[in-house]
């Protein structure tokens, strides 16, 4: 049987006529919609964020390099980045409460498979598989965000499905770790395998898929979103060739999305991963104390989430685009007091990790709405998938690549680095301030 035919969208019922019916139907469904995939979605950081805590004991225990290490983590980085492209294809052509629901289940499974293993190609084999099933989580809630959620309102509900990012991000080093320290390493991946491999059967339950197979009308119409109702009577489908060439490959807007989505997570994945050392390393702090520090990363990307788009949706009236160049702004603008500054106070340094991650989630949670809105509501997760190919090549950039760049020529280059990228990513981003949606029929 074809792949896409197991996950085939629900198809559209009758359009419910009773208007108190359709308004009680639609705010049940949308609540529902929502913290089902932002639960959904923070579990699949579990499965994704487990193995760094499984590595002090991989190299102890079974004497990995540190190569070895680094050369998993470029693995899942490049299966995931290549997987939410294909996957944002078959996304858009299936129905999310299968397509989310089963790659959750899939990578608890692979995680599971993996704390079983003791050699180093079962340990590339699985995650490899596991980030190739972490790429079936983003295109269903990019497709339920875009149906169940209209543009006029969309950047605060995305934002706020966002902060899934940093909610799952934060919790599973207390979950891993407390694993790990006192039933080992192999417990720090089959807890979380557990966990989503139960979660995904709760997906299964309680997600749907667009309203119109639920019998209510489009969001447009519900919310009476005037600048994006339809002109025509709205397709079920589009095919692939549709989606993929007409409103994703020829879209000068996502392809320039998409390339700023490759120096934002340059700097991302750099400062998550890199921070620690840089601040033992150079500040001279303790494990604990640059530990303090990079914990605020998290707890300020929370709030640029939320901040970017409420920001986006009521001082630019649905613009995203302001949103990245600002941000973009103020990362390189934090980069240079964080050069210059150089007071060793845990206090100060806890500030501006704060600022980072603010600056930093603000644009990586904007770049998802505005691909979608600059393509097609129908080819959302397509959009969405593309852009998110190149975040993950610029995270695998951050990886060996810039590490070679901070061995050879120390860390001043490493934060020349960063702020190359954010002046880049100001510059491609630039000419996009006020374009609102695809003037070619992004929401038809």
């Amino acid at each position: 049987m074809d792949l896409l035919n197991l996950f085939k969208p629900a198809p559209y019922i009758e359009e419910i006529e009773d208007p108190s019916h359709v308004n009680k139907n639609y705010k049940y469904w949308r609540l529902r919609t929502f913290y089902s995939m932002y639960i959904g979605y923070a579990l699949y950081y579990f499965t994704r964020k487990s193995f760094i805590f499984a590595i002090p004991a991989l190299q102890s225990d079974l004497g990995l390099s540190k190569f070895e290490l680094g050369l998993l983590g470029s693995i899942l980085s490049l299966t995931y980045g290549v997987s939410k492209f294909i996957s944002g294809i078959m996304g858009d052509r299936s129905n999310p409460r299968y397509f989310m629901s089963v790659g959750l289940i899939l990578t608890g499974i692979f995680n599971l498979c993996f704390g079983a293993s003791s050699v180093f190609w079962a340990f590339a084999l699985f995650w490899g598989l596991n980030g190739w099933f972490q790429g079936w989580g983003w295109p269903g809630c990019a497709k339920l965000l875009t149906h169940w959620y209209s543009q006029s309102e969309r950047g605060r509900w995305w934002s706020l499905w966002s902060t899934s990012h940093n909610l799952g991000g934060a919790l599973i080093p207390i979950l891993a770790a407390s694993c790990a320290e006192y039933y080992g390493w192999r417990s720090a991946l089959y807890v979380p395998g557990f966990l989503c491999i139960g979660a995904g059967f709760v997906l299964l339950n309680r997600l749907r898929d667009t309203p119109q197979s639920l019998g209510l009308p489009p969001i447009e119409k519900y919310r009476n979103d005037t600048a994006n109702l339809q002109k025509t009577v709205e397709k079920e489908q589009l095919t692939t060739k549709e989606i993929l060439w007409e409103y994703v490959l020829r879209n000068k807007f996502i392809w320039t999305l998409a390339f700023f989505s490759f120096f934002i997570y340059i700097i991302r994945t750099a400062v998550n991963d890199w921070s620690m050392l840089y601040l033992i390393e150079v500040r001279g702090y303790s494990n604990i104390q640059a530990g303090f520090c990079v914990s605020w990363f998290e707890i300020g990307g929370f709030l640029g989430c939320l901040a970017g788009g409420w920001i986006s949706d009521l001082v630019f009236q649905g613009k995203r685009n302001p949103i990245n160049v600002l941000f973009t702004m103020g990362i390189l603008a934090v980069l240079i007091a964080f050069k210059w500054i150089t007071v060793s106070w845990p206090i100060l340094d806890g500030l501006f990790l704060f600022l980072f991650g603010f600056f930093i989630f603000g644009p990586q949670s904007i770049i998802g709405i505005a691909a979608a809105e600059l393509s097609h509501k129908k080819a959302a997760a397509t959009a969405t998938g593309f852009a998110g190919c190149f975040s993950y090549l610029g995270a695998a950039v951050a990886g060996g690549p810039l590490g070679a760049i901070i061995k050879t020529w120390g860390w001043d280059s490493f934060l020349l680095t960063l702020g190359a990228c954010s002046v880049i990513g100001t510059l491609l981003i630039l000419p996009l301030w006020s374009v609102k949606v695809n003037p070619k029929g992004a929401r038809a």
